[in-house]
C-alpha cells in the first residue's frame, strides 16, 4: 500500500511480516515447489507471529483488528518474493469472514482459535468439474436426514485441498432449486466417505497444494451446517467482493515487484556496449509500466479504504479484480520480454511470476464473469 495510508502500527506490522517472510519462507520456497506444498510447521509459525485471522476477536485467538490494510500487507509481502505456496491469504481474506459472520457460538469456540494458531488449515470447495463459475448448477448434494446431511459429489481445483483440516463445501440441500437450494457444510478431515485426489499438477503456483475432493455418502452432522439452510449462495455473494479485492491486492504487488526486478536488470544488463535501459524502447516500456502500475496501486488502495468503511460495491470489486489482474499479466509479460532469453529461465524470478500470474484472471470468478457483473450494473 502507499505509505501515506499506513499508520505507524501498520508499518511496524509490515516490517514484522517482511522479516518473517524473508526468514521463514524465502529460503525454503524453492524446495516447497518441488514438494508441491508447504510444511504445516510454517502455519504454526505464522500463527505465533500473529499473521493469521487477525480480525478474529481476542477470545477466539485473534487480535480483534478489523482493518483490511493488515490483510493487504500480508498479501503484498508474499507477492513481493514470489511466495505463492503459503495459503495464508485464503485463510485470512476468504475463509475468516464466513467463520466470523455465520458460525454459532459453539462452532466459533470449536474451530476459530485453532485457525488463528495455524493448527487448523481451512479451504472452501465451490468449483466442480462441470460447473466452473456457474454456482447455481452445482451437483453436489446434501440430503437432510434425522441427525445428519448425506453428502455426495465432487469438487476440483481446491486450494489447500491436500493440507486442509476443515472445508466449507458448497452443496444443494434442495436439489430441485437453483441458487435458493444452496447451503454450506463444514466437512472435517477424517469423516468417513471423504477422500482427496492427487495434488494437481499446475503450470504455476507449484508450492500451493491444489486437489480434487470426493464425497461419497459422507454423514455431516446437522451442527456442521454453516449459517442457515438455503442461504449459501447469499453468503458466497456477500463474501466474494473481499476475495476479489484480495486477488487485486496480490496482483498489483506482483506487478510492482516484477517492474522493480526489471528496472534493476535493465541497469545491469548490457547490449552493444551500454545498459539496455539506455535504449529508447526499454525506457518507454518501463515508463508505460510505471505509469500503469501507479494507476492500479492508487485504485486498489482506494478500494481497500472503501472496504474498510463498508462502501466497496460488488461492481467495483469486480473492476479491481479484472483490470488489475489483466494488467498484472501484461506487465509481467513485458518485463519478461525485457529480460530476453534469461526471462525464460526458471532461475530468474520473472519466469516464476509469469507462470504464477496466469491463474489470477481465472479464480475468484473469471475476468469475463467480472465484466458481466459490471455490465449488469449498467442496466443491461
Amino acid at each position: 500500500m502507499q505509505k501515506h495510508l499506513l499508520t505507524q502500527e501498520h508499518q511496524i506490522f509490515q516490517q514484522a511480516v517482511k522479516d518473517f517472510v524473508q526468514k521463514e519462507i524465502a529460503p525454503h520456497h524453492p524446495q516447497w515447489e518441488k514438494d508441491g506444498k508447504v510444511p504445516k510447521e510454517l502455519w504454526h509459525k505464522a500463527g505465533k507471529q500473529g499473521i493469521l485471522c487477525m480480525d478474529f476477536p481476542q477470545e477466539y485467538g485473534g487480535m480483534g483488528i478489523k482493518d483490511f490494510r493488515y490483510n493487504a500487507i500480508i498479501a503484498e509481502e508474499l507477492a513481493k518474493i514470489n511466495a505463492s505456496g503459503p495459503g495464508f491469504v485464503l485463510q485470512n481474506d476468504i475463509m475468516a469472514p464466513y467463520f466470523l459472520s455465520y458460525l454459532t457460538e459453539a462452532q466459533k469456540k470449536k474451530w476459530m482459535p485453532k485457525m488463528a494458531t495455524g493448527e487448523l488449515i481451512t479451504a472452501i470447495a465451490m468449483t466442480e468439474p462441470g460447473t466452473g463459475s456457474d454456482l447455481g448448477n452445482v451437483r453436489t448434494t446434501a440430503i437432510k436426514k434425522a441427525d445428519h446431511y448425506l453428502l455426495n459429489g465432487a469438487k476440483t481445483f481446491i486450494t489447500n485441498g491436500i493440507m486442509s483440516d476443515l472445508i466449507i463445501v458448497v452443496a444443494k440441500t434442495d436439489p430441485e432449486a437453483k441458487h435458493q437450494g444452496i447451503s454450506l457444510l463444514l466437512v472435517e478431515e477424517g469423516m468417513k466417505g471423504f477422500t482427496r485426489g492427487k495434488n494437481l499438477e499446475k503450470i504455476g503456483l507449484k508450492a500451493q497444494d491444489t486437489a480434487e475432493l470426493f464425497f461419497e455418502d459422507v454423514k455431516v452432522p446437522h451442527e456442521n451446517l454453516l449459517g442457515q439452510e438455503g442461504q449459501g449462495f447469499f453468503y458466497l455473494m456477500n463474501n466474494l467482493p473481499q476475495e476479489r479485492l484480495s486477488i487485486a491486492a496480490m496482483g498489483i504487488a506482483s506487478a510492482e515487484a516484477a517492474l522493480e526486478w526489471t528496472i534493476k536488470y535493465c541497469k545491469e544488463r548490457k547490449a552493444f556496449g551500454r545498459p539496455i535501459g539506455k535504449f529508447q524502447n526499454s525506457r518507454f516500456k518501463l515508463a508505460e509500466m510505471k505509469t500503469e502500475t501507479t494507476i492500479a496501486r492508487t485504485f486498489v488502495d482506494q478500494c481497500i479504504m472503501e472496504h474498510n468503511e463498508n462502501k466497496l460495491t460488488i461492481e467495483k470489486a469486480a473492476m479491481a479484480k479484472y483490470w488489475v489482474t489483466d494488467l498484472q499479466c501484461k506487465v509481467i509479460d513485458e518485463c519478461l520480454q525485457l529480460h530476453g532469453g534469461y526471462g525464460y529461465m526458471t532461475e530468474y524470478p520473472i519466469a516464476k511470476a509469469y507462470t504464477d500470474a496466469r491463474v489470477q484472471r481465472i479464480y475468484g470468478g473469471t475476468n469475463e464473469i467480472m465484466k458481466e457483473i459490471i455490465g449488469r450494473s449498467l442496466g443491461f
